[in-house]
């Protein structure tokens, strides 16, 4: 016996001679990585060279058999400095994470050639450069890589599809481009994919594009997060491989079509806890077979075009905890059913054309935390049983049609932090505990309130419009004060200019008597005389900007000639023709084409491709031309208007003065825009003046524009659109002034479909000869363009791809039109 003992003590001390170079590649390698870095809060005073067992140091672990070091957590210490080549001697370290400090430099290629590394965890940093493309040739034993929230650049390396092991790669918060690599299917392992906001987000990526069919090999894949990035097109079918896929987040991309019903009928169906599809371009309803979701815990798909009903098969979904609908364009009622979701925490269906009664079986989601149901035209009385949501902290019913008081026993809500119920028809005065918004009606009698306001008081849009007009006649007599002199010049300088040269195309180019003739394409050379060019019986119609005249080439081709009426305001001639040689090269089918111009001081003339057909004001609204525009002819004019926005939009330019007289229609019945940024000829001066003449026309203006301290962008034009589709549709102008009372056409629209009211939404002409399953959408398409709020308001390719979808819908498998913008 006690010879074993002595066995045993004699090979424990060699055991421990022999592990002890080992304790000290270890402190070695620590105490070289502590001096590469800065330690403000002096969190690892505890490394020091002296102790030779760094088991007992802030944030290391080590292996309680071997003693070696094996973790080293350093997360969120405020260290700054480089990750130093020292931690290369801790051969035997499994994790490494230094998540949320300060440290810079690059990324060091050898720290993977740690043969025992299966976590790297660098979030949060400021690590710069691209990722060494070695450091994932050698990747060995790596199951887990985050780079996230740093400042890397460059692209993912294709030696990523080396590392086999790989479980999880985040690289989200960075400014990598081009695409991942295809090599990545090779990852059977790989279970995770986080790019969000890396690869294409906010404008930086090359690799935008389509998701690689390639992914849905990754049949290990559980978790999926392609957001804020810039891949377009229809949701791909391979992903339906994904059979373990738990989380799938495809939101604020640029998808489009229907959501895929494929998606319900996939392996991962059972598993699928989160579906992220919020800000796209989705159109359609929504599934009606969601309830086989059975795990889904999370469901978020606003901000699309979706139409239809809410599902009642949400109430299906006992695991669901987050349902967000809003910002679509769902109507009918909000089924009963969704009681049936007894998991529900929050609900939020704002935004939408939702109509009938609040369900009296929502009171049975007892841990419903918030809900918001605002800017819908929902009725009735607030349930009696909405009380017995104790759990209740954020409720928004604002801006509906709610009658009826409210029950006292909302003072028990004990949670509750925030309740609007303003811009309502609720009576009786709110219990004091919940009087929490100082919006909301609080007045004995709002009913009564409310009926007696309509009679005296109008709509904020029709507010802005009275105030726009008093805007435009103090900038109409600016303008003609500012003209009266000018206009005598500019006769005069016309007669010198057109006496000169019996050939109007034979004007010297740069002579200061005649001025400056160019044209962008061919010679001007017309058959009439010169005295006949600008001659009154030659008048086409005359707008905010000038008089426009037509007039022959002697090939026989028509041209239309614009004298300007603003010359008093316009810039400097370098100034004037740089904006138009811009204009000059636009080029689109949808668009009046700019051919040249005339410049003296005192004049300038614009030289533009005649349009035979008029303008829509006159096909709409003028003579019996009104009745002879189909429905399909009226929707054709809207995708042309919306493709001649959107070209100009992707060129940068703003039109500044989309109205129905500005859309020209040539014989083929196609859309022409004109007189598209001609504003940028003006200097900036005062926004009344400037408003008089971009906005002549009443109801087309967006409420922003009216605020000097507000940038004017594309969504400005987008609101005009949105009114131009519905002045399409329902025949009628944007304002309409009645004996007594003024009717705005977004606030009448918006009013009549919310109550069920289609009719009334398209013109007489054409109840007879219309497709409701095209008008519908389009109408509801026109309203969100001329939303309120700027931000809620589409780009213009995105209403081409969704006007395309009205015409041609995507079936469940993606087929359908492509994205293009023509």
């Amino acid at each position: 016996m006690l010879l074993n003992v002595l066995v045993f003590l004699v090979l424990g001390s060699v055991a421990v001679k022999s592990q002890q170079p080992s304790f000290n590649d270890d402190v070695l390698g620590l105490i070289f990585f502590k001096a590469g870095l800065q330690d403000p809060n002096a969190k690892l005073q505890s490394w020091s060279e002296d102790d030779n067992d760094p088991c007992n140091w802030v944030g290391v672990k080590c292996d309680p058999i071997t003693y070696r070091v094996n973790e080293l957590h350093l997360d969120g210490l405020s260290l700054s400095g480089h990750v130093g080549r020292g931690l290369l001697r801790l051969q035997f370290l499994k994790v490494l994470s230094l998540s949320n400090n300060n440290l810079t430099g690059t990324v060091i290629s050898e720290l993977s050639r740690i043969g025992s590394l299966q976590v790297l965890d660098l979030s949060g940093n400021a690590l710069y450069g691209t990722i060494p493309d070695e450091f994932f040739s050698q990747c060995g034993s790596l199951k887990s890589v985050s780079f996230a929230r740093n400042n890397l650049s460059g692209q993912i390396p294709d030696s990523l599809s080396s590392c086999w092991g790989l479980e999880e790669f985040n690289l989200s918060y960075n400014q990598i481009k081009g695409q991942l690599p295809s090599g990545i299917w090779f990852l059977r392992s790989l279970q995770s994919i986080d790019v969000y906001d890396s690869l294409g987000g906010f404008h930086r990526i090359l690799g935008a594009g389509q998701v690689p069919a390639w992914i849905g090999e990754l049949v290990a894949l559980e978790s999926l997060d392609l957001s804020a990035n810039r891949f377009y097109g229809r949701i791909p079918f391979s992903l339906g491989n994904l059979q373990s896929l738990k989380e799938l987040n495809l939101s604020m991309n640029r998808f489009i079509g229907k959501v895929p019903s494929w998606m319900f009928s996939v392996p991962f169906a059972q598993v699928l806890q989160v579906l992220d599809l919020s800000s796209n371009g989705l159109y359609g309803e929504i599934p009606s077979k969601l309830g086989v979701l059975s795990s889904l815990v999370f469901f978020n798909v606003s901000r699309n075009w979706l139409f239809g009903s809410v599902p009642t098969a949400i109430g299906e979904l006992k695991a669901i905890q987050v349902v967000d609908l809003s910002d679509n364009m769902l109507n009918g009622s909000i089924p009963s059913e969704i009681g049936g979701a007894v998991s529900l925490e929050v609900l939020m269906l704002q935004r939408n054309f939702l109509s009938g009664k609040i369900p009296t079986g929502i009171v049975n989601c007892s841990s419903l935390t918030t809900l918001s149901l605002s800017e819908n035209n929902l009725s009735g009385s607030i349930p009696t049983g909405f009380p017995n949501l104790s759990n209740l902290e954020y409720v928004d019913l604002s801006s509906n049609d709610l009658t009826g008081s409210l029950p006292k026993e909302l003072a028990n809500l004990s949670q509750l932090m925030f309740f609007n119920i303003s811009h309502n028809h609720l009576h009786a005065v709110h219990p004091k505990p919940i009087v929490l918004n100082p919006n909301s009606s609080d007045s004995i009698n709002s009913s009564s309130r409310n009926h007696h306001r309509k009679k005296i008081v109008l709509s904020i849009s029709t507010l802005i419009a009275i105030g726009a007009a008093a805007f435009i006649i103090i900038g109409v007599i600016a303008i003609t004060l500012l003209n009266i002199h000018v206009r005598s010049m500019s006769h005069a300088a016309a007669s010198l200019m057109l006496s000169g040269a019996e050939d109007f195309g034979c004007s010297p180019t740069n002579d200061p008597k005649y001025g400056k003739l160019v044209m962008f394409a061919g010679d001007a050379d017309f058959v009439a005389g010169a005295s006949a060019l600008l001659n009154k019986d030659c008048e086409l119609g005359h707008g905010g900007f000038g008089v426009v005249y037509r007039t022959i080439l002697r090939d026989g081709r028509a041209v239309a000639i614009k004298k300007l009426t603003v010359s008093s305001l316009i810039k400097s001639q370098l100034e004037f023709e740089r904006e138009l040689r811009t204009l000059g090269k636009i080029r689109h089918h949808n668009l009046v084409a700019l051919e040249g111009y005339y410049w003296t001081p005192s004049l300038q003339l614009l030289i533009y491709e005649f349009v035979p057909s008029g303008n829509l004001y006159q096909h709409i609204h003028d003579g019996p031309d009104g009745s002879s525009l189909s429905w399909q002819q009226r929707f054709n004019i809207i995708l042309g208007m919306a493709k001649g926005l959107a070209y100009l939009h992707q060129m940068n330019i703003i039109h500044y003065n989309l109205k129905s007289t500005n859309v020209l229609i040539d014989s083929s019945g196609e859309a022409k825009v004109g007189d598209y940024s001609l504003a940028r000829l003006l200097p900036t001066v005062d926004r009344c003046v400037l408003s008089s003449k971009i906005q002549s026309a009443l109801g087309y203006m967006a409420p922003e524009f009216a605020c000097k301290t507000v940038k004017i962008t594309e969504k400005c034009d987008v609101y005009g659109f949105g009114v131009l589709v519905l002045e399409v549709i329902t025949g009628k102008r944007p304002v309409e002034y009645m004996e007594d009372d003024v009717v705005v056409l977004t606030d009448m629209v918006r009013g009549a479909l919310g109550n069920g009211r289609v009719k009334e939404c398209v013109d007489g002409r054409l109840w007879n000869n219309f497709l409701a399953e095209e008008a519908i959408p389009v109408i509801k398409l026109g309203l969100i363009c001329a939303s309120q709020v700027p931000s809620n308001r589409p780009d213009m390719d995105e209403v081409v791809n969704i006007l395309k979808l009205i015409q041609c819908p995507s079936d469940g498998n993606g087929n359908g039109k492509e994205e293009v913008v023509d």
